[in-house]
């Protein structure tokens, strides 16, 4: 029996404090403590997040300095009866911008048009075609929506033809002023805005919904524009993935009870269409939208025409309403089975590999060309079928992967191998005319188009501006999760060797190569019922930033299994036990592949209810699986223990000395001499020598350090209490164990019979980092007050960076602390 490799990454519990936030707020301990760990930890906190309107906010137009200076453009413009041009983007969250937008402008009297480039020919935002086009049209003013904050030469342009820009974008800014865009205002949470402020995480149709809804105030409109306005800015909002805090919490958790009984004629022929009406009854979740009218909406901007969504949310009439739903859900049909072909070459190519010795822990990062693993799945196939002949072969007739969904493919590669994925699709169509086995030929001239998607230890927008990548790749850009760009398919191998280089800078390890799994609470599953999933409800709105509560049971038997769904994509169904003679429903989507389980197993899951005809019942979304832990294992023993640690910070350094190569010292050396360092000889140096310790009052006039210290803690020690003029720096690099080996070490200390673990004497007897040390002890469910550590396997690895540091690096550490 094969289980998904994951990491569980299980939140401390806090009792005493869950229990207070309990006492306070009506809740049981258990979700009170899900409250903790979303950084929720005063009773005042926890009752302001359950009723975000008990909290004041403050006016967006002392927080956005260019706010007023946008409506007073609009409004002349409206009143001049000027041609305003709506630059939007292609994904959900532009599309529904540009539509809220349109809303007001229209019915505020504006002469509105809009324009949204074509993701295949013109790429991501406004450009100087654009421009030029409004500008031969008449346009004289242009709102971008979602785009715009790096579109200087575009902007610059615009400025030059006499055209204002008003910029609405909520992505980074440019870290040189000298990039912002020349625009007439500039309308940015992360763009002179207090990063404290509850606006700070609102999304482009944030940024438009605020714009819109202050405009319509100056116009006195305000009645009439709130809803429809909170409804659009609700679905771009969860569809887009934005995070629900701050004023999104707020504002989504509104907008959700007026999407249940919409009056915007497209999004209730879409939630007809969809099938989710049955949510207007109780009110509908986020992930109504995000797996319902999100999926059908982003479908038409990643392989559609954005127009059919733009006219779908701005349409006064049933019968059109209804042809275009209907036109989302075809063509979101066609998305689907388009991800499903992609991730299916992806995965075959993926087990090819690995079956030829390819391990992905090594390599860290994930690059999948669509020509490469159609060629790759190809020449096995012939192999093994003993063809030659492409007729022979489907495979040999694929088509490239389409630009417009492969950002989907990459989120679930990076779902189930738990390891940043670049996927990638040349831009010249397929050409007939390339030989599958061609690699020169599939590279002269040609572009592959990348979407990025990455896990938490790898930021992808900083990989991308990595010197060595962003040297070799054409337009793109992103953020800390996603992102995209194009490169020349002759940098393809060039492409992997940088992202080694970046994953090492970043000390991506081994270790974080698997499925990341957030486990909220430890749950039994006798107290599961619909009483806790209405008490979850109360966090409600979940998603980006609140995400639902993930519980995890031990020891669960497994009553009955069997794989569920359509086609060649399966889900994983389970029947568990209880433990109180009753029985519980669960599903692990996408799972299939994992059947049989063991009939006992931990789980991790969410609590989703399950309809069926007049009948509700709770049931578990699985979303973590792993060996059981055992009836033996769950003894006080392994309960987390409290372990003190001494671990006194080093004095203040008020001499710094000078460094210098211990081969390049002069002779003799000064004295008093300090010779300190791991294997240090015992008889090299001789005369006035002291060893090892420092005496406390005694001028040294140099420091020989054999090795370095085992941390900079010590290094500072030695600095402080010798003072000495010069340090002398020797070559020899201490024997790093390996991670058993480590272990094994901590495991012989008498941990429960130690009151008191003086770390920085153990770090210095072992020669091992403090750090290092209370990590593998954290793995031994050691609860240590010391800052966050690295896996254990990283901890080592940082250690023997840090024995061969260079001495320029070590004065520049040491300068830093004066």
């Amino acid at each position: 029996m094969v289980l998904p490799q994951q990491r569980w990454q299980i939140f401390s519990p806090q009792p005493d404090l869950s229990r207070e936030i309990a006492d306070s707020t009506g809740l049981s301990p258990i979700i009170a403590q899900v409250l903790l760990n979303r950084g929720i930890n005063t009773t005042e906190a926890a009752k302001v997040f359950l009723d975000p309107e008990l909290e004041d906010l403050p006016d967006p137009k002392q927080e956005f300095p260019d706010l007023i200076k946008s409506i007073d453009r609009i409004e002349l413009a409206i009143k001049n009866g000027d041609r305003v041009n709506i630059c939007g983007d292609y994904d959900v969250d532009g599309m529904t911008s540009t539509a809220l937008l349109i809303r007001t402008l229209r019915l505020l009297g504006g002469n509105v048009e809009y324009e949204i480039p074509n993701r295949k020919k013109d790429g991501y935002g406004i450009n100087k075609t654009i421009v030029k086009a409004c500008h031969d049209r008449g346009v004289k003013l242009i709102i971008t929506v979602d785009n715009g904050i790096k579109a200087y030469d575009a902007i610059a342009f615009a400025k030059s033809l006499n055209i204002s820009v008003i910029i609405t974008d909520h992505h980074d800014i440019p870290k040189e002023i000298s990039e912002i865009p020349p625009a007439t205002a500039i309308l940015n949470p992360k763009y002179q805005v207090d990063p404290n402020s509850p606006y700070a995480s609102i999304a482009g149709v944030g940024v438009a919904y605020v714009l819109a809804l202050e405009l319509s105030d100056r116009f006195g409109k305000r009645s009439e524009l709130e809803n429809p306005l909170l409804e659009l800015f609700t679905l771009g909002t969860i569809a887009d993935l934005a995070s629900l805090t701050g004023i999104n919490r707020r504002l989504v958790k509104k907008g959700l009870r007026l999407l249940s009984q919409s009056k915007v004629i497209g999004i209730i022929a879409l939630i007809n269409e969809t099938g989710i009406a049955k949510d207007k009854q109780t009110g509908m979740k986020p992930e109504a939208i995000g797996f319902g009218l999100g999926p059908r909406i982003n479908a038409i901007g990643r392989i559609g025409n954005p127009q059919v969504i733009i006219d779908l949310l701005t349409c006064e009439e049933m019968g059109e309403a209804i042809a275009l739903a209907q036109e989302c859900e075809a063509t979101n049909r066609k998305r689907k089975k388009l991800c499903t072909d992609i991730e299916e070459e992806a995965i075959a190519y993926m087990t090819q590999k690995k079956s030829e010795g390819f391990d992905i822990t090594q390599e860290r990062v994930l690059v999948i060309v669509d020509r490469e693993v159609q060629n790759a799945l190809t020449s096995f196939k012939n192999k093994k079928t003993k063809s030659t002949s492409p007729e022979e072969n489907d495979l040999s007739k694929s088509k490239g992967w389409d630009h417009g969904v492969i950002g989907i493919v990459a989120s679930r590669l990076v779902e189930r191998y738990g390891a940043p994925v670049f996927i990638g699709s040349y831009e010249d169509a397929h050409s007939e005319d390339l030989g599958t086995d061609c690699q020169e030929a599939n590279h002269q001239g040609a572009t592959i188009r990348f979407s990025v998607r990455g896990i938490p230890e790898f930021h992808v927008s900083d990989s991308l501006e990595y010197e060595y990548i962003k040297s070799i790749r054409n337009k793109g850009g992103g953020h800390k999760a996603a992102g995209g760009f194009t490169l020349p398919a002759e940098n393809i191998e060039t492409l992997r060797r940088g992202l080694r280089e970046f994953a090492d800078r970043e000390n991506i390890l081994p270790s974080h190569i698997s499925p990341l799994i957030n486990v909220d609470v430890l749950a039994d599953l006798s107290d599961i019922s619909m009483t806790m999933l209405q008490a979850c409800d109360r966090l409600q709105p979940c998603g980006l930033g609140n995400p639902d509560p993930v519980f995890y049971s031990e020891n669960v038997r497994v009553l009955a299994q069997q794989t569920r769904g359509k086609e060649k994509v399966k889900h994983l169904s389970l029947t568990l036990d209880t433990g109180n003679g009753e029985k519980l429903k669960a599903i692990a989507w996408r799972w299939g592949e994992y059947c049989p389980v063991p009939d006992y197993v931990d789980i991790a899951y969410k609590l989703r209810a399950n309809q069926w005809q007049d009948t509700t019942s709770v049931e578990l979304e699985v979303v973590g699986i792993r060996e059981a832990t055992g009836t033996a294992m769950k003894s006080s023993q392994n309960l987390p223990k409290q372990l003190q640690l001494q671990y006194n910070p080093a004095p203040i350094i008020t001499k710094f000395p000078q460094w210098q190569k211990l081969s390049e010292a002069p002779r003799p050396l000064p004295r008093p001499l300090l010779l300190y360092g791991c294997d240090r000889p015992a008889d090299k140096f001789q005369g006035d020598v002291d060893c090892d310790r420092p005496q406390r009052g005694r001028g040294y006039q140099a420091i020989v350090l054999w090795s370095m210290p085992p941390s900079f803690t010590h290094l500072q020690w030695l600095i402080a209490i010798a003072k000495p003029d010069y340090i002398y720096l020797g070559s020899h690099i201490p024997s790093v164990p390996s991670i058993d080996q480590f272990r094994a070490q901590v495991q012989s200390l008498d941990l429960e019979n130690i009151k008191i673990l003086n770390l920085l004497d153990l770090a210095q007897q072992w020669w091992i980092a403090p750090s290092a040390i209370v990590s593998a002890l954290r793995e031994l469910n050691y609860i240590c007050d010391f800052p966050p550590t690295l896996p254990l396997d990283g901890e080592l690895l940082r250690m023997q960076k840090w024995y061969g540091i260079a001495i320029n690096k070590i004065a520049v550490i040491l300068a830093d602390q004066k």
